[in-house]
């Protein structure tokens, strides 16, 4: 059987172009959702058209709570987290995921709301040297499973960032940001047709593209914007405070990928 995982997130999705649309008391906060939910249902299309016989999808940003399962393709098998990680049911039945409405690493340039976890508190977070962001974080826990991250949409800035660490990666970008908290925006019935089209060249790949695997064990540090918000470090046995603001640990887990 060939299993597809959806992961998802909302500043990657189509259809929004102003950083406080996503917010939820703004009066465009539903029509985000219901953009999140095209994007994700265009997704599902494409890995059935593409040979899935199973698709899982994910709602991730922010912790859940985004989607209006009443759209949601009924084809598709909604992870509830049972287990309440943050990667929900993914294992080693999957062939690939998709992450869709991605956003780019904290620190990218004309990156649309880039961040990494937390855009108040964290500044740059590394492994093994090298800056990442989500889609990174989200292809190690993956791995962990020997799983390969084989299609990603979202912005342009995302896109960049999806090819340098992602050989052979399917992409969509549904906008190009022209600073942090806006961006210019492609049709909406065109980015769930690219969406689709991308999800299904993923789908039908004969030869999976690899894991995303770092080095093991991993140096994992974060640095975070205020001291402040690296005090906790100092009551926690196996972090390593650098100074003021930065911390580090050593990994010997994908799963294992925060400070």
């Amino acid at each position: 059987m060939k299993k597809i995982y959806i992961h998802t997130d909302l500043e990657g999705i189509s259809g929004i172009d102003r950083g406080e649309m996503i917010q939820e008391d703004s009066p465009d906060h539903r029509f985000c959702i219901e953009r999140l939910m095209a994007d994700t249902n265009a997704a599902v299309d494409g890995a059935f058209l593409g040979g899935a016989d199973h698709v899982t999808v994910l709602d991730s940003h922010g912790g859940g709570g985004n989607f209006d399962l009443s759209l949601l393709d009924k084809r598709a098998e909604f992870d509830v987290k049972p287990n309440k990680k943050w990667w929900g049911i993914v294992d080693e039945s999957y062939f690939g995921t998709f992450f869709i409405g991605a956003h780019a690493m904290a620190g990218t340039l004309n990156g649309f709301l880039d961040h990494t976890q937390d855009s108040t508190r964290i500044y740059n977070y590394s492994v093994n040297g090298r800056k990442m962001g989500e889609l990174a974080q989200w292809a190690m826990v993956c791995a962990h499973y020997g799983v390969p991250l084989i299609m990603m949409s979202g912005d342009t800035a995302a896109v960049s960032e999806a090819v340098q660490f992602f050989a052979g990666i399917e992409t969509v970008s549904v906008k190009t940001g022209v600073s942090r908290t806006s961006a210019n925006l492609i049709p909406a019935g065109k980015a769930e047709e690219l969406i689709r089209q991308a999800a299904k060249r993923a789908a039908e790949k004969s030869e999976r593209i690899k894991p995303f695997k770092p080095l093991l064990p991993m140096e994992i540090k974060i640095e975070y914007t205020r001291a402040d918000y690296c005090d906790h470090v100092e009551t926690n046995p196996v972090l390593e405070r650098l100074d003021a603001r930065s911390a580090r640990k050593i990994s010997h887990s994908y799963q294992d990928f925060w400070v």
